[in-house]
């Protein structure tokens, strides 16, 4: 089971082996010896690594579940419980959906460790790693740093309301970010380089409110995909803009080494991300 958690939030055989200090041939093993218990194949080939199949995704929140379990009692009956104080910071729009379940996770193993959780506009955050206010921390970048682990790409695209149509507009009703960062730059870019006249009507701290404008009709927004939903359009090709930059959701920390809570904690955090719906 542990072996199988590795290798899906891995997303490959060999580097799974690192996570969990195997050969891969070992690995391997492991992984089929649990197919034959199964009944089914538990992973499909995909490029240069491996994704997981249906049967896989079904078994991957209980293999979660069991080992989790299986080291929070094997803690409790060795007495090594995993203490200290972590700093984290998580980004509000995505803290809302997976705040809760990270900070249960962890907690609910490593009870002894304090957690002071920040959770608000992810644009100070690298800043605050590097001036030690943060242990650890997760934000959006477009372009992915040499200290940064990648947790999930989301494609940016812009969106308008279905009950709108802004493709005469001229200039173009724009939402933005009220904040120096790249994805108002990415927007406003797009814009100029599609030589596409804009005002900016709306602008916003935050995803939810730049997505209230949008949803309001007032203007178009450069959103994640995963922003679209119901009364919402993808209209790239009507407005003729160029194509816009993938969001990158990333995990980073202060320190050059972990400890214990640091550890657990990213282990928490990857588990959380990766069964991201």
């Amino acid at each position: 089971m542990r072996t199988f958690v590795a290798v899906a939030r891995a997303g490959s055989v060999t580097e799974g082996a690192e996570q969990i200090h195997r050969s891969q041939s070992a690995t391997s093993l492991q992984i089929k010896r649990l197919e034959v218990i199964v009944g089914h194949p538990v992973f499909e080939r995909h490029g240069r690594g491996v994704v997981l199949s249906a049967v896989g995704r079904r078994l991957l929140p209980i293999a979660q579940e069991v080992t989790s379990r299986l080291d929070v009692a094997l803690r409790d009956l060795s007495k090594e419980a995993v203490t200290g104080k972590l700093r984290i910071g998580i980004p509000d729009d995505h803290g809302r959906t997976k705040l809760a379940h990270i900070i249960a996770a962890f907690t609910r193993q490593h009870p002894h460790v304090e957690l002071d959780v920040t959770c608000a506009l992810s644009t100070g955050f690298p800043g605050a790693l590097e001036k030690g206010a943060l242990d650890l921390a997760i934000y959006e970048v477009q372009t992915l740093g040499p200290h940064e682990e990648l947790l999930f790409e989301d494609p940016t695209c812009w969106l308008s309301s279905t009950k709108v149509d802004f493709t005469a507009c001229d200039p173009l009703p724009l939402a933005v970010f009220d904040q120096a960062c790249w994805w108002r730059d990415a927007a406003i870019g797009s814009l100029e380089s599609s030589g596409k006249p804009y005002r900016i009507v709306y602008s916003s701290q935050s995803v939810s409110g730049v997505l209230a404008a949008v949803e309001a009709g007032i203007a178009v927004g450069l959103l994640a995909r995963s922003s679209l939903h119901a009364g919402l359009s993808v209209v790239n090709d009507r407005l003729g803009c160029h194509p816009t930059p993938t969001s990158k959701l990333v995990m980073a920390t202060n320190r050059s080494s972990d400890d214990a809570p640091m550890s657990a904690m990213k282990t928490v955090i990857r588990d959380a991300f990766l069964n991201r719906s």
